[in-house]
């Protein structure tokens, strides 16, 4: 036995519980357990990291980051034994992903399931014994960001003494959620000094911004002991452990079994499964790991100029799982027909799995029919249909269109053109210097003469959530119709259409994990049969003479011709893959990622945020003085980062915010605090060295 001078377990112990930890990870070998500890050398280098045996003196390690007990500081090895780990212990080791470990893997599936069966239900993951998802620190969403109500009301899951908040309140000096920091990555390369590299970033720095809460327990002051809701577990393990009296492959203590002690709740020691709770931990009720997730996408796996690829263009297109791939493959292997009215059995496989992806689509949205849902090529498109068919149809000379700054060309062109061609005035909704909505003054604009009002629910430019329900309700208390553009919405947020009102509301499913090609109108169904086709062609008619045609009602009335059926059928796919996560799981792990993000880019000189609304959804705009916004994105190429720089198809709001382009970083639910990290390293060395 070694012994050291911290009064914690000795090295063999930790390396034993280690050894074991590491061995359960996916792709990890040898898979047998091991009371050797020197086995995994993984194991060896965590554990000495632990205990101070691997500290090499005179390493330039943070004055706070010490391990006291007694007074004596230990200081823990600078690199940490974890450099060069592409997806660090701390992100990957807690828990497994609903779509990665026995469900995830896209061979262990069937394709043609059409209900994504090969996914767990809702909520039927791993948790811990409190109900706690055991994988939810690594994911990003740690437990300072729990919703208990009451004043000092905690998780009996977590650290004793760590008081709980609410979402919308931070533990984080400088306004930044503790709920990000354990995300599966330092916290920031700011605390890492000049040790961070963007090559191999260290991934278990703490964050000297995070505040520790009154009252800690903690003596040991390890790296986020005070926010993962696992160390409470590890405490009882090490406590527990007797080397001496264990049999080979079994951790064994007698009091293991003592009634008024929890039994561990680490995966990787459980035979079973454990059943799913309901306890919430940062607003989440199921499992989310953004690192295991990450490895459902197979591009992510890119090396870009030899670096591994960090995707921040995901306000352009997102990309795509592997559920969505071997779904459009199975389809063209075994499904490959035209849709509707053929007697032979491809035909009927075909039919079937494209009106079922339009069903997907109906829940996905909270529609209340299938025929509400209509497939066009994407969003712009489907703005087009209602502005070519319901506009040319029922606007008229003196008729008033309001649209707001925040606008994508996409949903100010169509109706543009149309106010030249039939004599129409465009009005535009203004926004304060953040980019919010001005609700009074789009108040103003309402009238008699308005019929119709045409806004995005999130900006494409700026990330600006507007307040799309009231705006809603107040176009239809001046007697307008209302488009609403969720392109920007669907993948960071739940949507329901009834409850947003809207008369018809459009995305596109290349923005929510989907193929391109392939988008969707819902309208309100009486809506849509008053009004006349589009296009006219095979598919949308009833009847056809020379003297009269009959058309079907919504939707096939405009699904004229061979519609993209192949990439509906992927987009039904890509719903079921984003529905298992939970939108509200998403839109809370993104939003925490945000605030993360928006915190470290605004402590870099020079840098300036185009877009600083209250309320906002993953896109993170910016400016840095002395380079052209060209300049920062080809740095960023160099070291594997993929954002968009220009004018992103929205110049009316750009200019509104005093600039024609901006680099634009926008996250997704596979980004990871590491992704932000590497990105903000860049444009702070960029910045510093101008």
């Amino acid at each position: 036995m070694s012994t050291n001078t911290n009064n914690l377990p000795p090295v063999e112990a930790l390396q034993e519980l280690a050894n074991q930890f590491f061995k359960a990870l996916p792709n990890e070998v040898p898979k047998e357990i091991s009371l050797d500890p020197y086995e995994h050398p993984r194991a060896t280098a965590f554990a000495k990291s632990i205990t101070g045996e691997g500290f090499v003196p005179g390493a330039n390690v943070p004055a706070d980051d010490t391990l006291v007990q007694s007074g004596a500081p230990v200081p823990f090895a600078a690199a940490g034994p974890f450099s060069g780990i592409a997806a660090p212990p701390s992100a990957t080791g807690l828990g497994v992903s609903s779509t990665i470990a026995d469900y995830g893997n896209p061979h262990n599936t069937s394709p043609g399931v059409e209900q994504g069966n090969n996914y767990p239900p809702p909520g039927n993951l791993p948790f811990s014994n409190n109900g706690i998802p055991v994988f939810v620190a690594g994911s990003g969403i740690s437990p300072s960001s729990s919703p208990y109500s009451a004043p000092g009301a905690t998780n009996p899951g977590l650290t004793p003494g760590y008081e709980q908040t609410k979402p919308d309140q931070s533990n984080l000096s400088g306004g930044v959620p503790a709920s990000v920091a354990g995300s599966g990555a330092s916290p920031s390369y700011v605390h890492q000094q000049e040790n961070f590299s963007i090559k191999e970033p260290v991934t278990s720095f703490p964050d000297s911004n995070i505040d520790k809460p009154a009252g800690s327990k903690d003596v040991f002051a390890l790296p986020y002991t005070d926010e993962q809701p696992y160390w409470s577990d590890v405490e009882s393990i090490l406590k527990l452990i007797n080397i001496s009296d264990a049999p080979a492959g079994t951790l064994h203590s007698p009091l293991l079994q003592a009634a008024d002690i929890p039994a561990p709740s680490f995966y990787f020691l459980q035979s079973h499964r454990q059943p799913a709770g309901n306890g919430q931990l940062g607003g989440f009720t199921s499992g989310f790991d953004a690192y295991n997730i990450k490895r459902d996408f197979p591009v992510l796996n890119e090396k870009v100029n030899g670096k591994s690829l960090v995707w921040l263009d995901n306000a352009a297109t997102t990309q795509k799982p592997q559920a969505v791939i071997d779904r459009l493959s199975y389809f063209y292997q075994h499904e490959n027909s035209n849709i509707h009215r053929a007697a032979h059995e491809l035909a009927a496989r075909a039919t079937d799995a494209y009106e079922a992806a339009r069903k997907k689509v109906q829940h996905f949205l909270g529609a209340k029919s299938p025929n509400e849902i209509i497939f066009v090529r994407g969003a712009t498109e489907a703005i087009n249909l209602v502005a070519q068919s319901w506009g040319d149809q029922y606007l008229k000379s003196g008729d008033e269109i309001i649209v707001s700054y925040l606008e994508h060309h996409a949903n100010i062109v169509p109706w543009k053109r149309i106010a030249d061609k039939k004599g129409l005035t465009l009005k535009v909704i203004p926004v304060d210097d953040d980019g919010q909505i001005l609700l009074d003054e789009y108040a103003k604009l309402l009238g008699s003469k308005t019929k119709l009002v045409a806004f995005t629910q999130v900006s494409n430019a700026l990330g600006t959530v507007t307040p799309a329900e009231q705006m809603v309700a107040m176009a239809h208390a001046a007697g307008a119709k209302v488009l609403v553009d969720g392109a920007q919405s669907v993948s960071h947020m739940p949507v329901n259409v009834q409850t947003l009102d809207a008369d018809w509301f459009v995305f596109s499913g290349h923005k929510v994990f989907g193929p391109t090609g392939i988008g969707v109108v819902y309208g309100k169904e009486d809506l849509l049969n008053a009004t006349e086709p589009w296009q006219g062609g095979g598919n949308m008619i009833r009847d056809v003479t020379f003297e009269k045609i009959q058309y079907h009602k919504a939707p096939n009335r405009f699904e004229a011709g061979t519609g993209n059926i192949a990439d509906a059928v992927g987009l039904g796919a890509a719903i079921d893959y984003v529905a298992q996560l939970g939108m509200a799981n998403i839109s809370a792990y993104e939003h925490a990622l945000l605030e993360y993000a928006t915190y470290h880019l605004k402590q870099i000189p020079g840098i300036r945020l185009i877009g600083t609304a209250a309320h906002k959804a993953s896109v993170l705009s910016f400016t840095l003085k002395g380079y052209s916004n060209d300049d920062v994105g080809k740095a960023l190429n160099r070291e594997g980062i993929a954002v968009r720089t220009g004018h992103h198809c929205a110049q009316p709001i750009l200019r509104r915010m005093g600039v024609e382009t901006t680099v634009r970083p926008s996250l997704a639910f596979y980004n990871t605090c590491e992704d932000v990290d590497r990105l903000v390293a860049v444009v702070k060395g960029l910045a510093i060295n101008k």
